[in-house]
C-alpha cells in the first residue's frame, strides 16, 4: 500500500481524504498543522502555496486540499473565501444573502495539492455542480447542509451522510485524479 502525508488543520477534511484514499490502496498520514493561506481568487494558487509550506516543514512529499463553494448568482463567492465566510457569516449568512434570489445554481470546487522536495507542485481539481437549499438540511460541517448536487434526490451533502457523500463529492473527484496519477508515478 502506498502512502502519502496530508497536511490540514481540520480533522474532518482529514478523516474524508483518507476514506476516499484508502479506496485507491493510498494510506494517509495526517500531519495537523494550520498552514497559510495566501489571499487569491485561485483556489489552484492557495493550494499550491499551501503545498510548497508544507513540503518545507514536514520536509517529504504531502498533499493539502483547498475547496470553495461558488454561487453563481452571487458571481462566484465565497469561492476561495469560503472558509472565512463559513467563520464569519455560516450557512445562515449564506441562505440570508440567497434571499429572494431564484437562481440557486452553485458548484463546490475542491483542489488537491501535491508538493515533494523539489518544490514544483500539482495540482488536481474536482468539482460537482448543484443548487443552494432554501433552509439547512442535515447536521455535518461547512456548507455541506446547505448544498444540494444535481441529479441525486434533492438531499444536501449533509443528509447523504459521509459514506454517500464520499463516493460523489468534489473532493472525491479531485482526490480520484491525485490518486491515478500517483498510483502511476
Amino acid at each position: 500500500m502506498l502512502k502519502i502525508v496530508f497536511v490540514t488543520g481540520n480533522l474532518n477534511k482529514a478523516r474524508e481524504v483518507a476514506e476516499i484514499l484508502r479506496n485507491f490502496r493510498i494510506d494517509v498520514e495526517h500531519v495537523n498543522l494550520t498552514l497559510t493561506e495566501i489571499q487569491s481568487d485561485s483556489l489552484e494558487e492557495i493550494a499550491k502555496a499551501s503545498a510548497l509550506e508544507a513540503t518545507g516543514l514536514v520536509g517529504k512529499p504531502v498533499i493539502v486540499e483547498d475547496s470553495g463553494l461558488f454561487i453563481k448568482s452571487l458571481d462566484g463567492f465565497p469561492g476561495p473565501f469560503s472558509s472565512y465566510v463559513q467563520k464569519t457569516i455560516g450557512n445562515r449568512g449564506i441562505l440570508k444573502l440567497m434571499e429572494g434570489i431564484d437562481d440557486r445554481d452553485a458548484s463546490f470546487r475542491s483542489v488537491v495539492a501535491y508538493c515533494d522536495e523539489e518544490r514544483k507542485p500539482l495540482s488536481f481539481t474536482g468539482e460537482v455542480r448543484g443548487k443552494i437549499s432554501y433552509e439547512e438540511k442535515g447536521k455535518v460541517w461547512a456548507f455541506d447542509p446547505i448544498f444540494i448536487p444535481n441529479r441525486k434526490g434533492g438531499k444536501t451533502y449533509a443528509e447523504m451522510g459521509p459514506v454517500e457523500k464520499d463516493r460523489i463529492s468534489h473532493r472525491r473527484r479531485a482526490l480520484e485524479k491525485f490518486a491515478k496519477w500517483y498510483l502511476k508515478f
